[in-house]
């Protein structure tokens, strides 16, 4: 396959067995993506040469559920300072109006549809940058002898010692071709990573990576070979009735689980209407009703320009009051929430304020 400079996406409910473990959750916690972005953080650092569970600035998660942070990080990108919740609020509206500004290019304070969607592509490429760096770093540590290849075996060395093996004791069986005694979800694990391996291996396959392959390995929105792939893991896992293609009814079935209580049945039913909106709004292009891989294609990929410009004209869409289809500073600051994952109080007076 061809790697590629511009990110693309593909995620998939399949990739589950990427992270090493199967997600369980309690009814009240669903969706499973349901969990902080300080959270993630944390889990990552714990185990950061598998291939993240989240990528920044894509709307699926690796396990099919909608990024609920998805609107924050292409609006905010990496200056998110300013907007934790016990933050100071005069110095998070000034910040909020600060990229207001930015945004707003020909400074009309209005941001429209074209300004909303340059800024989406700025943004997602700032992650795009950043997944580079962190798999360059990752790459030279499960690269030993440093000859620019990571070899599967020098990989799987490195997994298990992170899964709690001795390092030396593992890479002594595999030279001895000796048995790893592990257990069987682990082994499962491996066994799923050596496909994913496979893929973003470019040909002829040699198991071996290349920086830029391993970075197609750790992020599939890099490579249009790996995202081909994950398009077809996600129709797989949803595909009801075996055409290879995803129906509304498809893509929105909740996941397994039973509703005990209402609160649980608050989350489930806006599971239902969020990926009800998705499909119909931004995946199904031709509103016909069905997804085709080509549709799903391009709906994974960052980096598409058309979808940019569908997903800005939904974000404006959503605190549009006066509905002259821009945004306006009260705008931005009443729907603050939903830009900045922080409410700002006062928006009213603070837009005086602030300009």
């Amino acid at each position: 396959m061809t790697s590629r400079q511009a990110p693309l996406c593909g995620l998939a409910p399949h990739c589950l067995w990427l992270l090493g473990a199967v997600l369980l959750m309690d009814v009240s916690a669903r969706p499973a993506n349901h969990s902080s972005a300080r959270e993630r953080a944390s889990s990552r650092e714990e185990n950061e040469i598998l291939p993240p569970d989240h990528l920044n600035g894509v709307k699926l998660e690796m396990d099919g559920h909608l990024n609920r942070d998805f609107h924050q990080e292409v609006f905010l990108g990496k200056d998110t300072d300013g907007f934790e919740q016990d933050a100071e609020p005069r110095r998070s509206r000034r910040k909020l109006m600060a990229i207001f500004s930015k945004v707003d290019l020909n400074t009309d304070r209005r941001i429209s549809a074209k300004e909303m969607q340059r800024w989406i592509m700025e943004k997602t490429a700032e992650h795009f940058q950043e997944a580079i760096a962190e798999s360059r770093a990752h790459f030279r540590a499960v690269d030993p002898d440093g000859d620019g290849h990571v070899s599967w075996d020098e990989y799987k060395v490195k997994f298990l010692a992170s899964k709690g093996h001795d390092e030396r004791e593992v890479a002594d069986k595999i030279k001895n071709k000796w048995d790893l005694n592990i257990d069987e979800e682990t082994q499962e694990v491996l066994e799923n990573l050596k496909d994913r391996w496979y893929q973003a291996d470019n040909p002829p396959p040699d198991l071996l990576l290349t920086e830029s392959e391993f970075l197609s390995f750790l992020h599939p929105e890099h490579s249009r070979g790996m995202l081909q792939f994950m398009v077809k893991e996600i129709i797989r896992d949803l595909d009801q009735d075996g055409d290879k293609k995803l129906s509304l009814s498809e893509f929105i079935s909740l996941p397994m689980g039973t509703v005990e209580n209402q609160q649980a049945q608050d989350v489930d039913d806006g599971w239902v209407r969020d990926r009800k909106r998705e499909f119909e709004e931004l995946i199904d292009a031709n509103r016909d009703g069905i997804v085709t891989a080509a549709e799903l294609e391009d709906y994974m990929d960052p980096m598409n320009e058309f979808s940019a410009l569908n997903e800005a004209k939904q974000m404006i869409a959503v605190a549009d009051e006066n509905q002259n289809h821009c945004l306006e500073p009260e705008e931005v600051l009443k729907y603050s929430e939903f830009f900045t994952g922080s409410k700002l109080v006062d928006y009213a007076r603070s837009v005086h304020e602030e300009f």
